[in-house]
């Protein structure tokens, strides 16, 4: 059964915090941990969340809930008071009900003083992006081994449109750049060709090709099917690692980009210049097959640079945005891969690596999201396999998964703090101080230690 972990840093040599990991949530599977009893509960909220999936899509983290009112004998001592339809809420039936509230959500609370939960985010493309990683590098039976791959599949299936494919957040429409990272997913973790619950696999793949193939993908899938394998890179647009070498005057200066851009383009401008390219094993030769509508040899990969499905299309590209595009696609690929421009390159690549090695230690290895800890975590593995960078970097991979009702998901960053501080706002405008003066205690701590 799965239990969560707070404040606990474990007895991995490449993880350290200042704070004595206060705020730290991991997930560990246990096969001896609880009862048949509650094991039985917990299936039959996994069950009832896919029998009601398409109704109510967000899961209720019943699995932190019950594990926490379980673990502290959580007994609502408080009666509950009832209003009918027409009755008039009466001031002190409000205050019962605003009592009754906080003292269940204070049973709620973690030993270290915050409230655990998840922050998924646009959820359908920060998971497949971590299993394609620790395919490439060859970590993914290490990091995720089979009752994660069990639970993360779980959670592919439960958000699955009605339609095929996957939509971008859970109540989204189906589009070409999840439905395919998820598709990808699915194989590596195991499903053949027409696996996965309630055909699961031939449906994003009908889903897929209904709508012409991977060559109508956006840009950053684009990366990451290049990365795999399943592309070629010169169906991309340039993402020149020669950007981090301009000057602070000019308005293209990385420093004056919103940070979520620049630290996810870093590593990703790393690995265009590195043209890194996994293991083609026979998994990839067999997707290479299903997921376009022309033989992966014939496709003419400079013309599908600029293609992308209309499901995916929120803003068609200016045209003197593809000017830009094609201006660096014809010019800087022959220039920066040939002697002496190659020399540049090669002193680009060290500068952004050195960008990416300050932003890893500077977060101790969690980075500002989830979406550039993968990618940043794949540009260490490229440039030392065996480097300290790297393995620190495996060795917060937990603090990223989550486990609900639903499945495995990742967290798209932590908000411990943030969350932690609303619930106190909500908690003092109660004013039950002598009630629950122990658990406030705790939250001041908390919020002493984060910062």
């Amino acid at each position: 059964m799965w239990r969560l972990k707070v404040a606990d840093g474990g007895n991995n040599p490449y993880i350290y915090s200042t704070n004595n990991f206060v705020g730290r949530q991991t997930w560990e599977f246990d096969p001896d941990y609880g009862t048949s009893e509650e094991r039985a509960e917990i299936e039959a909220a996994r069950q009832n969340f896919w029998k009601n999936r398409y109704q109510v899509p967000a899961s209720s983290d019943l699995l932190w809930r019950m594990q926490y009112l379980r673990e502290k004998n959580f007994k609502q001592t408080i009666p509950q008071v009832k209003v009918g339809d027409d009755e008039k809420i009466k001031k002190e039936t409000a205050i019962i009900a605003m009592r009754r509230g906080a003292h269940f959500f204070s049973a709620l609370q973690a030993s270290d003083g915050h409230w655990p939960a998840e922050n998924a985010g646009p959820l359908f493309f920060f998971l497949p992006w971590q299993v394609f990683c620790l395919y490439i590098t060859g970590h993914l039976d290490t990091i995720f081994p089979g009752e994660f791959r069990k639970v993360i599949l779980r959670y592919l299936y439960c958000h699955q449109n009605e339609d095929g494919g996957w939509g971008l957040h859970m109540e989204g429409h189906s589009i070409m750049f999840c439905t395919t990272l998820n598709y990808i997913c699915m194989h590596i973790l195991g499903e053949g060709f027409d696996g996965g619950k309630d055909n699961a696999c031939a449906r994003g793949r009908k889903w897929i090709c209904d709508r012409g193939g991977v060559t109508f993908i956006p840009s950053w899938v684009k990366t990451w099917l290049s990365i795999l394998g399943l592309f070629d890179w010169s169906g991309c647009n340039p993402m020149p690692p020669e950007f981090w070498f301009f000057p602070s005057f000019l308005p293209l200066h990385p420093g004056k980009l919103w940070s979520y851009i620049r630290v996810v383009y870093m590593p990703m401008s790393y690995l265009y210049g590195k043209r890194l390219v996994g293991p083609i094993t026979p998994l990839i030769l067999e997707l290479r097959e299903e997921l376009f509508l022309q033989p992966y040899t014939e496709i003419s990969w400079k013309k599908v640079r600029h293609l992308c499905a209309k499901e995916d299309l929120h803003y068609p590209h200016p045209l003197i945005q593809d000017l830009i595009w094609d201006s660096l696609y014809i010019c800087t690929k022959p220039l920066l891969t040939r002697w002496p421009f190659k020399k540049l390159r090669q002193k680009a690549l060290e500068v952004t690596m050195k960008h990416i090695h300050y932003e890893d230690e500077n977060s101790r290895y969690i980075t500002i999201g989830c979406v550039e800890k993968v990618l940043c975590m794949l540009a260490c593995w490229v440039e030392d396999p065996n480097s300290d960078y790297f393995k620190k970097h495996l060795a917060r991979i937990p603090d990223f998964i989550w486990v609900g009702e639903d499945g495995i998901k990742m967290q798209s960053f932590g908000s411990q703090a943030w969350d932690t501080r609303f619930a106190l706002q909500a908690l003092l405008a109660c004013n039950m101080t002598a009630e629950i003066g122990a658990i406030l205690k705790k939250v001041h701590e908390f919020i002493k230690e984060s910062q």
